[in-house]
Formats: structure tokens, C-alpha cells, sequence
């Protein structure tokens, strides 16, 4: 699998618990010539996770960026958070072939991860599948998906 940037816009956040592994992670997407938005956190210092799931969220809803990486201690908090927002399609991951199958089938567009779950090379192989990844687009994902936009219409 090629980890060929293309023009792919990322928007990468995390709370302390994922700083650091954040901070890896950027520098492993920069290398291979992703464009990054970085939102935070800057620091160690307790923080909460569903502030850097809107700020993921609004870049991703703006168009500022087509997807993105949202970090916390297990990555459950952040997926929770972040699927509160329409058009946010997010799922904790901590394998190379949900990463991978969650955009192909389901146009997932926000990979999140545990910092306290994976270590960091595993991360980096999550990463790569999920940006490699392209929704296939088959009649029966698109039918699956419009079921769940009527969802976030009427709840």
C-alpha cells in the first residue's frame, strides 16, 4: 500500500492524553507530504476531548479539511463526541483493517485512536491505511449511508 499523500487535506487533534502520539503522528504524515491541519492540544496539560472533536469536526464540515485523526486515552471518548456532528462519520480503530474497510464501505472520515490502546508504529500503519483508503461507492454503501443521514435528520 502506497502512502502516496495526493492532495489529501488532514485535520489531526488530540486531548493530553493524545498529545504525544499526535505529535508523531504528525510528523510521520508531513514526511509523506500530507497537507496537516494541526488544531491541538500544544501541551500535556488536562484538557477535554470534546473540544478538539468540534474543532476536528468544523474542519472537516467546512471543507478545510477531507478527513481527519482525532486522539484521546482510549479513542472511545473522542469517537462519541465527534459523531454528534452531522456528516461526521467517525469509529475508534486500532487495526489496519477497520481503518481501511471504514472508508471503503461506511466513507468513514474521522479515524480516531487510543494513545493509551496502540503504540505508535501500529498507529502509523492505522494512519497510513485510513488515508490511503477511497469510499468504493457500490450501490448498497451509498443506500447504508442515506439511511444514516435520514438519521441525523430526524433523529
Amino acid at each position: 500500500m502506497s502512502t502516496k499523500a495526493g492532495n489529501i487535506k488532514v485535520v489531526l487533534g488530540a486531548d493530553h492524553g493524545g498529545y504525544h502520539l499526535k505529535n508523531a503522528l504528525l510528523d510521520y504524515m508531513l514526511r509523506f507530504g500530507y497537507d496537516v491541519i494541526d488544531v491541538g492540544a500544544f501541551n500535556d496539560e488536562p484538557t477535554d476531548y470534546p473540544d478538539y472533536a468540534k474543532l476536528v469536526a468544523e474542519k472537516i464540515r467546512s471543507a478545510e479539511a477531507e478527513k481527519g485523526v482525532l486522539i484521546c486515552g482510549s479513542g472511545v471518548g473522542a469517537s462519541i463526541a465527534a459523531n454528534k456532528f452531522k456528516g461526521i462519520r467517525a469509529s475508534v480503530c486500532h487495526d489496519t483493517y477497520s481503518a481501511r474497510q471504514g472508508v471503503e464501505d461506511d466513507d468513514m472520515n474521522v479515524l480516531c485512536l487510543g494513545a493509551r490502546v496502540v503504540g505508535e508504529e501500529l498507529a502509523k500503519e492505522i494512519v497510513k491505511a485510513f488515508l490511503c483508503a477511497r469510499f468504493k461507492g457500490l450501490e448498497r454503501y451509498k443506500r447504508r449511508l442515506k439511511k444514516i443521514k435520514e438519521f441525523e435528520e430526524n433523529g
